[in-house]
């Protein structure tokens, strides 16, 4: 299966790249830390190390030995592990749930330094996600200037036109997402052309497109809202870099055209899966914005971190996101932020890993409902914006994922694919 070769491919090559990482910064963490900082990195070498070895020797999973917050949690997760294994031995890296043991390593690997002042706060990802941004600059630039265009006369825009234009922009923000770094195990993967020329071309790749249910769900919200209440929007992140760029400028067309009034951001609040966005990176995307010599781009960056300041852009981080549940068990393990998303008008879930958490990675019919995959998982009316690289599906017409898989024998996993799948909260 797919799972098989992540773990026994992917995950090593990751985890040595990042074992690589912290070896090339020992003379930074010398000039910063003394030998404590040389120390410290020698000791999440080994720790990672370690890990490496455990992975592909296929050890048991064992307990977390941090005092990180979320540790009781994970170890719980393991209990129920074992558990589910009804005694036929330790859940261990090749005979457990890939969602479960991938989780597992970037929780590690945060603890590998979590664990070792004074590198504790050294994201070993970042590197990679600057990258991304710096080599995705053509599209980023073009990107910029078109919502920029765009925002000049919006104010004119009738119905069908707005209409056009989100299509436009949940299209980019749906492809944005093949930038994806732990898919090619952190390999370069910027998005090097303007976005906005292939949309054409991409459509009859879109599975499932719900576009036009949610854009009666925004017009009826904003008809129905009046004065008193806000309509919020929630963007459940994915990928820094490219990705990011593209999520922000959907997240300010939605502001600019009244579709929403304000737009919740929630990113994680540890490096994850390569690429992931913490609080790090979308700020500092924005500062580069800012910062940029080209005037749309800065243009952007200045009105972003403006709604940031207004209050009309919220970042949150929770601990939940970077747990191995899925989302079915969000409400009991973390009710806290079950009951926020509740307050929300829609939720736009990125990306593959949101997905897999949203259907509970299993290996469904492709023609499952949606809904049914939700497993109960209802806050609020949500949609899902993901490429495909990885080999879970749902809610396609009878027979559409047999006649792609005839044609294309990887079709569920090279990102080539991608889905906007929406789904009513009942």
């Amino acid at each position: 299966s797919f799972a098989y070769f992540t773990i026994k491919d992917r995950l090593p090559q990751i985890l040595t790249r990042v074992i690589d990482t912290l070896h090339r910064h020992k003379n930074e963490f010398f000039e910063e830390h003394g030998e404590k900082g040389v120390e410290a990195e020698k000791r999440a070498i080994s720790f990672l190390s370690k890990l490496r070895n455990e992975l592909q020797t296929d050890k048991p999973v064992t307990p977390l030995e941090d005092e990180l917050p979320d540790a009781a949690l994970w170890n719980q997760y393991l209990e129920y592990q074992r558990n589910l294994s009804n005694g036929n031995g330790e859940p261990s890296w090749f005979q457990s749930p890939w969602l479960y043991v991938e989780c597992y390593m970037y929780r590690r690997i945060h603890a590998a330094l979590a664990q070792n002042p004074p590198i504790d706060n050294f994201d070993v990802f970042k590197e990679g996600k600057t990258q991304n941004f710096f080599e995705s600059q053509e599209a980023v630039i073009a990107l910029c200037t078109y919502i920029q265009e765009l925002l000049k006369n919006i104010e004119d825009l009738d119905e069908k036109k707005l209409q056009e234009e989100l299509f436009k922009l949940l299209q980019v923000s749906l492809w944005g997402n093949k930038c994806d770094l732990s898919f090619s195990a952190g390999e370069v993967s910027s998005q090097k052309c303007s976005p906005l020329q292939s949309l054409e071309n991409l459509l009859p790749y879109i599975l499932v497109n719900d576009m036009e249910k949610l854009w009666s769900l925004l017009v009826s919200t904003k008809k129905r809202n009046t004065e008193k209440n806000n309509v919020r929007i929630d963007i459940i992140l994915d990928n820094a870099g490219f990705e990011l760029v593209s999520d922000l400028v959907l997240a300010d067309f939605l502001l600019s055209s009244k579709l929403a009034d304000e737009v919740h951001f929630h990113g994680k609040s540890i490096p994850w899966y390569v690429s992931d966005t913490t609080k790090h990176d979308f700020n500092w995307t924005i500062k580069k914005l800012q910062a940029a010599n080209h005037m749309w781009m800065s243009r952007c960056g200045i009105n972003w971190e403006g709604n940031l300041k207004k209050g009309v852009w919220v970042y949150h981080d929770h601990m939940f996101w970077t747990l191995p549940h899925d989302f079915s068990s969000m409400a009991e393990v973390a009710p806290d932020l079950y009951a926020d998303l509740q307050k929300s008008n829609l939720l736009l879930f990125k990306g593959d890993l949101n997905y897999r958490k949203l259907t509970g990675d299993k290996k469904w019919e492709y023609s499952v409902p949606f809904h049914q995959a939700l497993n109960k998982f209802h806050p609020a009316p949500l949609c899902s914006l993901r490429t495909l690289k990885s080999d879970t599906q749902v809610g396609l017409k009878p027979g559409q994922g047999e006649q792609i898989e005839a044609a294309d024998a990887d079709w569920m996993v090279s990102g080539k694919y991608g889905v906007v799948q929406f789904d009513v909260a009942v």
